[in-house]
């Protein structure tokens, strides 16, 4: 995986990210049944296999990953089932897949090198394709978005997913250019969005990298996605798996590290004026400090600099649903919600 913030190096290989880390918070592996909520190319899949799991499930919305997953899974046989979909539903596809107690669960959140690396998948600001922008293949695209939501609405998706202050000057941006022909080309709306904000410097992301983020967060409901996944492993997880979470831009990481204090009772009673909220039993011990990559890995994959591990082991406590203005989501409709109303 990469962080969207990061600048795309070209065709970068894929590494995973923390792997040793990964392991080592999911030990012991030797024996144990694993599921691997974002496959991508395999990475934490092939090495879980290798270190001795007697199965891994892997996950992905994306048919070409599980696609390409199909040599390792001649390679692991049964030891390895690949299946299509999301991480939201790993409580429902270990259930169907007769998995067994869970061991430990990992999450490598966002959009995968191989998506970045393809100008037709729409996500890279570098290489020219079609604005799509989907992980899986249904639901609206980014170019439904951009050419059909309102500017109230498109500033809401920048300010909120992209964290950009000039949310309001880039949707109104966006809105001129369409109106002269539709934004079908990533660079076209690349071409929109740097036009209104302060031209790019040496060793500075691309103007329109936080618009990018925001747009393929929206379209792929990916804190909607990790909220409900979030849920799911709670459920999944008998006492002593374990939950590791790698993410990559402070959405994630915020979301992650607040559903931990939460779910491990540390999240405190916030003002000491209002009355005591009253906690259900701890559903994870203690979680570990993030854990950040060294040096030495930022220098072989440039995109590790901003990923954050954390992970937390069961309780036995049962599961408890949380909602999700309680994790900090953004109030952000859902793509199909801001585009029903079409062009103002």
């Amino acid at each position: 995986m990469g962080g969207a913030g990061d600048p795309i190096p070209s065709a970068a290989p894929h590494i995973p990210v923390l792997l040793g880390e990964v392991l080592e918070a999911l030990a012991p592996i030797e024996g144990g049944v694993f599921i691997d909520g974002t496959f991508g190319a395999g990475g934490y899949t092939r090495a879980l296999l290798e270190g001795g799991a007697r199965q891994v499930i892997a996950i992905d919305r994306d048919v070409q990953a599980l696609a390409a997953g199909s040599d390792m899974a001649r390679e692991f046989g049964t030891r390895l089932v690949l299946v299509e979909g999301t991480f939201a539903r790993i409580d429902d596809i270990a259930a169907a897949h007769g998995a067994g107690p869970v061991d430990g669960i990992v999450l490598d959140i966002g959009v995968s090198s191989m998506q970045l690396d393809q100008a037709a998948r729409g996500f890279s600001i570098q290489r020219d394709g079609p604005l799509d922008m989907r992980m899986g293949d249904v639901g609206p695209s980014a170019a439904d978005l951009v050419n059909q939501a309102s500017e109230g609405a498109l500033a809401d998706v920048i300010f909120h997913y992209g964290e950009d202050r000039a949310a309001r000057r880039i949707a109104r941006a966006i809105v001129a250019a369409r109106r002269d022909r539709p934004i079908v080309r990533t660079g076209a709306l690349a071409e929109a969005v740097a036009g209104v904000l302060p031209r790019q410097r040496a060793g500075q992301i691309h103007p329109a990298t936080r618009s990018f983020q925001a747009l393929r967060i929206a379209v792929n409901d990916e804190l909607g996605q990790l909220a409900e996944g979030l849920a799911a492993a709670e459920r999944v997880l008998p006492e002593g798996a374990r939950l590791v979470i790698v993410t990559f831009h402070s959405l994630e990481d915020r979301i992650v590290k607040r559903y931990f204090q939460i779910a491990s009772g540390r999240a405190g009673q916030g003002s000491r004026h209002a009355p005591a909220r009253d906690e259900p039993a701890p559903r994870y011990q203690r979680p570990s400090r993030a854990v950040e990559p060294g040096t030495t890995e930022i220098a072989r994959n440039p995109r590790a600099r901003s990923a954050r591990l954390r992970a937390a082991r069961r309780t036995a406590a049962p599961a408890v649903a949380l909602a999700p203005a309680r994790l900090g989501l953004p109030p952000v409709p859902p793509v199909e919600r801001l585009i029903t109303g079409g062009r103002p």
